[in-house]
């Protein structure tokens, strides 16, 4: 483990803690790697049954990829090599033979948000915000839309892609994003609660079910990646999500 990703145990259950307060927890690309080994560690290990990812502070679930890294991409080159990592990274999550769990303490957004699409089962409480902003920071949006089409339907898809409009827990909740809509003080009480139920079920079908459902998800997912290469090298090519995030920055030091 690193300082950034935190690991305690609990019987059957593994809580993985995302351990950057100050930046909302947002990930470089050594945290997410350092994530991403820790899943693939904790799929290994025989006597984990489910998996509770959470954020550290009361503030932020995640809020998504760290900014100060993109904003320093100088070709189209980077931005596509940074955006065909997150294969890796979400194939650890998609690939797990075990129920996986986001207690939603806070914001979600970007990466972040899709990152708590891929697992099972979401608990947050009314200011858990979820939605895909990279639009904001002038970043075209592949893999947000792949996972919010069969969630929520074209409509409210493009909607949140093109607005970048942060949800409510309330309406997360409503809409079928959040399963479990709790007080913020019960999210990872009610975390364990649906951990217990997951860890009694029958783990070779449990393994075979999320098989199935990588399976049908698969052609889709290779589709976003072959199509969001070029996508992604033409975006940061012309600069306009470096200069989107500079001006990000330069607003929020003259609030500051």
């Amino acid at each position: 483990m690193t300082d950034t990703i935190l690991l305690t145990r609990e019987q059957s259950t593994a809580i993985v803690t995302l351990n950057r307060p100050e930046k909302l927890n947002a990930w470089d690309s050594s945290m997410r790697e350092s994530l991403r080994q820790t899943l693939i560690q904790l799929n290994q290990d025989e006597q984990i049954r489910v998996i509770i990812i959470t954020g550290s502070g009361e503030r932020a679930f995640c809020a998504g990829q760290d900014l100060e890294e993109t904003m320093q991409f100088k070709t189209g080159e980077e931005g596509r090599d940074w955006f065909m990592s997150w294969r890796d990274f979400y194939d650890a999550l998609r690939c797990l033979d075990k129920a996986c769990i986001a207690a939603l303490n806070g914001v979600a957004a970007g990466s972040a948000f899709q990152f708590a699409m891929l697992t099972d089962v979401r608990v947050g409480h009314s200011g858990s915000r979820m939605g895909q902003p990279e639009i904001n920071s002038g970043i075209p949006s592949v893999l947000g839309p792949l996972l919010m089409l069969p969630r929520l339907g074209l409509s409210r898809t493009v909607e949140l892609t093109l607005t970048g409009r942060m949800m409510d827990g309330d309406e997360c909740h409503r809409i079928g994003l959040i399963h479990h809509l709790v007080d913020s003080d019960q999210v990872m009480e009610k975390s364990f609660e649906v951990a217990a139920e997951l860890a009694g079920k029958p783990p070779i079908a449990m393994r075979l079910n999320r098989q199935r459902f990588r399976e049908m998800t698969q052609a889709d997912f290779d589709d976003a990646f072959a199509k969001g290469a070029a996508i992604e090298a033409e975006g940061f090519a012309s600069g306009e999500p470096q200069r989107a995030m500079q001006a990000f920055f330069e607003a929020r030091s003259t609030v500051d």
